[in-house]
């Protein structure tokens, strides 16, 4: 038996993030913020996600941060997983009532705090919003890896980078270690991540994305798959 973490292949996801912000939807998505911060979750509607839990955490965040009120919008794309099961259709309906309470209790006229999708969108276009972020949410109950996490590291602008807010509970934690670091059971501790994440100076912001970068560079899908036949050879 051997530990093999996969990878992705990172060159390629920085480079295509960087020709995806010329994209309409992503200047589209941009110009709609009106100038204001983005933070994005991307996952598959499931229970394992940690959705819920990080609705309520978010308006947790507006809660205990009112002088950020106004400064991040929280985009959560959520592709519909498993319809026809009545856990997964009930867990929608529990984030539709969440986002429009956040958005009940906090919005203002020209801000939405919370905007909750679930359809498809090409990974070029995906890479692109990832890169504008300010903040990445990844905050699984419990995962195995999760993607998402690297694919956003990757896709920063080296001069500008966002910061990962990244479960404890997911295997890519063991890696990037310079996100910060939640348990997602932890509301008020994922609250005060945002806004530590929001309000991070560019200097730290570089300093923990560069750490990161370096890594997913080292130990890309290539190097995953030479080390998985090579130590497959030697078998």
């Amino acid at each position: 038996a051997g530990a093999f973490p996969i990878s992705i292949h990172t060159a390629h996801i920085a480079r295509q993030a960087a020709e995806a912000i010329d994209k309409a939807s992503v200047k589209r998505l941009r110009e709609s913020l009106s100038g204001r911060a983005l933070a994005i979750g991307v996952v598959r509607l499931d229970y394992s996600k940690g959705l819920p839990e990080r609705f309520r955490a978010f308006e947790h965040y507006l809660e205990r941060h009112p002088a950020q009120l106004g400064e991040l919008t929280f985009l959560q794309i959520a592709r519909v997983s498993r319809p026809q099961v009545a856990e997964y259709r009930e867990l929608r309906q529990e984030l539709e009532q969440l986002a429009g309470h956040t958005n009940g209790a906090h919005a203002e006229p020209d801000w939405t705090p919370v905007r909750y999708v679930n359809r498809n969108y090409p990974h070029p276009t995906l890479t692109g919003f990832y890169r504008m972020a300010r903040v990445g949410l990844v905050t699984p109950l419990r995962d195995g890896m999760n993607l998402v996490a690297k694919e956003f590291v990757a896709a920063q602008d080296p001069e500008d980078p966002g910061v990962l807010v990244l479960s404890t509970f997911a295997g890519a934690a063991r890696e990037l270690d310079s996100a910060l670091l939640v348990n997602p059971y932890d509301l008020d501790g994922v609250a005060d991540a945002i806004a530590t994440a929001t309000q991070m100076p560019l200097a730290e912001r570089r300093e923990r994305w560069r750490a990161m970068f370096e890594h997913l560079c080292r130990h890309d899908i290539t190097a995953w798959r030479h080390a998985y036949l090579d130590a497959l050879a030697k078998a």
